[in-house]
């Protein structure tokens, strides 16, 4: 099965999407693409795992990762469409979720304890304005060090939980669009961004370019190109429709 980026390639991947109304347990085996809910305080990890587990697929494998206590869209394909991850991966994605000003943690979300305050009262809505056009198109990003990056073959959150200090190379990536609402200290926003955005580094970078602080509360990915999540499995139903 060859892929690539274009649109009718695309339009392929979408052929072999599997839900509730077109559910064939052999086509699982041989090679489907399934959207899942993922559960907060799920790894991606355990997600595939109970995907195998149900599917007796000899491969499966995700089209990118959520951190734990994000929840939403996780594309995972099985047999033969594993092939297509890498081009799944490529799509845009759509999060919304939740930005708290006053309080910082190392790892930007409520994964680590509270390490600085911030005062946020000095900032109006237009500098929100301000900052959201300033964020908006080519972004260079630096990973935060609680991620999966690889550095040296290990992952930078292992070292940043043992406290040692790692390096991590910036990267440029997309915002396409981003909007915000809500009054301080909580802030909602929706973005649709390019792969290999961290939306905990664009929480922590817009409040910072604030002279303020903040750490994401909420996260949740809505959609995976085309794909989104409305038509995704959660894993209650997916376990019964598989038999289990």
């Amino acid at each position: 099965m060859e892929v690539s980026a274009n649109n009718e390639e695309r339009a392929d991947i979408a052929s072999f999407l599997m839900t509730k109304d077109n559910f064939d347990p052999e086509k699982l085996k041989t090679g489907a693409v399934l959207l899942f809910d993922k559960p907060e305080h799920w790894s991606s990890f355990k997600l595939v795992k109970k995907v195998k587990y149900f599917t007796k697929a000899a491969r499966v494998g995700h089209a990118g990762t959520l951190d734990p206590l994000a929840t939403g869209l996780m594309i995972i394909c099985t047999g033969k469409c594993t092939k297509m991850i890498e081009q799944i991966q490529d799509m845009f994605k759509i999060y919304t979720g939740v930005f708290n000003f006053g309080k910082t943690t190392p790892s930007f979300d409520l994964e680590t304890d509270f390490d600085a305050e911030y005062s946020y009262l000095h900032i109006t809505q237009d500098m929100l304005n301000a900052e959201v056009k300033h964020m908006t198109g080519e972004v260079e990003q630096t990973p935060p060090v609680y991620s999966a990056i690889k550095i040296n073959g290990t992952r930078a959150y292992k070292f940043a939980r043992n406290g040692q200090e790692v390096e991590i190379k910036s990267r440029k990536i997309m915002i396409y669009n981003f909007n915000v609402s809500g009054t301080l200290p909580n802030i909602s926003f929706e973005v649709k961004c390019s792969k290999g955005t961290y939306i905990r580094t664009l929480a922590h970078d817009f409040a910072q370019d604030l002279n303020s602080g903040c750490y994401l509360t909420e996260l949740r990915r809505t959609a995976i190109g085309d794909f989104a999540i409305d038509k995704a499995f959660n894993i209650d139903e997916f376990q019964k429709i598989c038999g289990f």
